[in-house]
C-alpha cells in the first residue's frame, strides 16, 4: 500500500512539474539579453539553434526558481559563480539560474530515490538514506558540470593560443595596431578564443583602453599561455618594446611550452594504463585462454 501511495505522489509530483514547465514554455529573447546585460555587462554570442530552443524552457523554469530561492534567502552570493560561469564561457546563464538548476536537481533526484528504491523492493529507511545523497548530487552537480565546462574551454584556448599569437604577428608586421590583428585573429579564430577576442574588442569600444580590455580579457580566460600574453603585453607597452617582437618570442615560448606539456602527459601515459590493463585486459586474456583450456582438461579427466 504504501508503494502504492509513493507512486501516485511520484505521478502527481511529475504531472506538476511538467505542468510548470509548459507555463514557462516561452522567455521573450529580450528579457534574455537584459538579464544578460546586466550581469555580465555585455551581450555574448550564444550558439542558438535546435539545441538551445529546446533547453529554453528548461532554462526559464530554472531562472524563475533561482530568482525566487534568491530573494528568499538574501545572503546568496552571486560573484563567485558569475566568476565561474564567465570562465565556462556561459554568459547566457545566470547565477541565479545555476541556483535553480541547482535546487531542481535536488528536488530530481531525492524524488526519484523516494519513488524509486520502494518500487525496487527496498526498505524505506534505505528510501530515505538514497534521497538524502540523491539531494546532494543533484545540488552539487550543476557547479561540477560548470567546472568541467571551464577545464575544457580554457584546455581549447591554450592549444589556440599559439595560433593567436602566429596572426599578430603577421598582421603587426604588415603595419596593423594591435587593436585590428585582434579583430583579424577573432574573425579567423574559432569558439572559444574567438568569442573571448570578441569580447574584448567589445570591452575597448565601450570606453576601456586597450591594456584594459586585455587584463579583462585574463581575467576571463585564465590560462597560462593567457597570463604569459598579457604580461608580455604590458611590460611591452611599459618598456617601450616592439610589439611584433614580442609577440614573435611570445610565440616561440609557448610552443616551447605545449611541447613540454605533451611530453608531460606523454610520460603519464603508461601509468595511467597500469589500472586498466592489470585489472580489466588480462584478466579477460586470462579468461579467454585459459577457461576453454580448463574446460578440456575437467572433460577429458
Amino acid at each position: 500500500m504504501g508503494i502504492e501511495l509513493m507512486a501516485v505522489a511520484g505521478i502527481l509530483l511529475l504531472g506538476g512539474g511538467l505542468t510548470i514547465l509548459i507555463i514557462n514554455l516561452r522567455r521573450p529573447q529580450g528579457v534574455a539579453t537584459l538579464d544578460q546585460i546586466g550581469t555580465y555587462g555585455y551581450v555574448a554570442e550564444t550558439a542558438g539553434g535546435a539545441e538551445d530552443a529546446a533547453r529554453r524552457p528548461l532554462d526559464a523554469l530554472a531562472g524563475r526558481v533561482g530568482d525566487t530561492a534568491a530573494r528568499r534567502l538574501g545572503r546568496f552570493s552571486e560573484a563567485e559563480v558569475r566568476q565561474k560561469l564567465v570562465s565556462a564561457g556561459m554568459y547566457g546563464t545566470t547565477p541565479r539560474k545555476i541556483l535553480g538548476y541547482q535546487i531542481l536537481g535536488a528536488i530530481f533526484f531525492t524524488l526519484i530515490a523516494l519513488w524509486g528504491i520502494p518500487v525496487l523492493g527496498y526498505s524505506f529507511v534505505l528510501a530515505i538514506v538514497g534521497a538524502l545523497a540523491g539531494g546532494l548530487i543533484g545540488w552539487f552537480l550543476p557547479m561540477v558540470y560548470v567546472d568541467r565546462v571551464t577545464r575544457q574551454r580554457f584546455d581549447k584556448i591554450d592549444r589556440q593560443m599559439p595560433d593567436m599569437i602566429d596572426l599578430l604577428v603577421v598582421t603587426i608586421e604588415a603595419g596593423l595596431g594591435i587593436l585590428a590583428s585582434m579583430r583579424v585573429a577573432s574573425e579567423r579564430l574559432q569558439e572559444p578564443l574567438g568569442q573571448e577576442l570578441r569580447l574584448t574588442l567589445q570591452e575597448q569600444r565601450m570606453g576601456l583602453s586597450v591594456f584594459e580590455a586585455i587584463t579583462s580579457l585574463g581575467q576571463r580566460a585564465d590560462t597560462p599561455n593567457m597570463r604569459m600574453f598579457v604580461r608580455a603585453l604590458t611590460q611591452g607597452e611599459k618598456l617601450g618594446v616592439s610589439i611584433a617582437t614580442t609577440m614573435r618570442n611570445l610565440a616561440t615560448e609557448m610552443r616551447k611550452r605545449r611541447k613540454a606539456v605533451a611530453e608531460e602527459k606523454a610520460q603519464k601515459m603508461p601509468i595511467k594504463l597500469l589500472f586498466p590493463l592489470v585489472f580489466l585486459i588480462f584478466p579477460a586474456i586470462m579468461i579467454v585462454l585459459l577457461v576453454p583450456a580448463m574446460i578440456h582438461i575437467a572433460e577429458v579427466l
